[in-house]
């Protein structure tokens, strides 16, 4: 059997395992008895004081700042599941459609690192250590090229180029497809989190609005192809946005690593806009040309940059 094949067997195995454990509990159960009105509200006041309780938390023990970041870090895992939406009306889209949109995403990518990461990077870098910036952000820049290269090789994945039509159809490799997808949200939500942590909140912003366009066209990608292979529309739409919902977890990892241990600004920074470049260049950019040149593409690659960059300049 494949790594690959392994890999989402135990995945697959864990997760019913997981289900069933949740499902047995007494008092789900309880809850799950109750007429449906009482039962959603019971949910729902369940989720809001967990909420009330992390933030709350957050804002003790670090300051508002952490709270701000969080919050966007979720806003942008959010916008996975909105990009899904579509998938309630179409099981595809065309080629040139999806091109475009994914270009773009990679133009706004673009921006957003250099605009939103490097150029504060390297003006953090000056201030603590004059004249050695560059040599900070860059060591930063090259240990998260490596750590998304050592995740990529250590995990077993799709990328998007290299499915075709016909495999795409395949459940297994539709799921490990996902968890790529997933993987790649990670550092995504952490660039977030670092941008916050320099108490910038133009910055913050500005990287937040990047994220959350560019995880628009990943959340359709993901909800379409499960749609395709008979998945019901809310749980397909329901399992993207749930892809985008690791960036929570990299952007508070983030932004209190570099709110604690502000030191390490320049260097989380670096190790943030190598990280995404890293995805820009090795999934992103492949994809919208993996049928062949793609014009649109290219232009909605520089649209989107243009468009991040006048979003930063009209921030600041």
């Amino acid at each position: 059997m494949s790594t690959s094949a392994t890999f989402f067997t135990k995945f697959q195995s864990y997760s019913e395992t997981t289900i069933t454990k949740i499902q047995s509990c007494p008092q789900y159960q309880k809850i799950q008895a109750l007429p449906s009105l009482q039962r959603n509200l019971t949910w729902a006041g369940l989720f809001l004081a967990s909420q009330i309780i992390l933030f709350g938390a957050l804002y003790l023990l670090f300051g508002y700042i952490v709270v701000i970041g969080f919050l966007a870090s979720i806003l942008a895992g959010l916008a996975t599941g909105v990009g899904a939406l579509p998938a309630f009306f179409f099981k595809n889209i065309s080629n040139n459609l999806f091109n475009s949109l994914l270009g773009g995403a990679a133009g706004v990518m673009l921006a957003a690192t250099a605009f939103s990461l490097l150029v504060p990077g390297l003006d953090y870098g000056n201030a603590m250590w004059a004249g050695k910036g560059i040599y900070i952000v860059s060591a930063g820049m090259i240990v998260g090229s490596l750590f998304l290269h050592y995740a990529d090789k250590q995990l077993p994945h799709i990328h998007f180029d290299s499915l075709s039509e016909t495999q795409f159809n395949s459940l297994k490799k539709v799921w490990l497809f996902i968890i790529a997808i997933t993987i790649h949200n990670f550092p995504e939500g952490m660039s977030v989190g670092v941008s916050f942590g320099s108490s910038d909140l133009k910055n913050g912003l500005v990287l937040t609005s990047a994220i959350a366009l560019q995880n628009i066209p990943e959340g359709l990608a993901v909800a379409l192809p499960l749609v395709g292979l008979g998945y019901n529309k809310w749980k397909a739409v329901g399992i993207a946005t749930l892809t985008g919902l690791v960036e929570p977890v990299g952007g508070l990892l983030g932004i209190t690593m570099v709110t604690v241990f502000e030191p390490i600004l320049p260097i989380a920074m670096g190790f943030a806009a190598g990280a995404m470049l890293f995805v820009i260049s090795e999934e992103i950019i492949p994809e919208t040309h993996s049928k062949g040149r793609s014009r649109c593409a290219t232009f909605s690659l520089m649209g989107g940059f243009i468009l991040m960059m006048m979003l930063d300049n009209l921030l600041g």
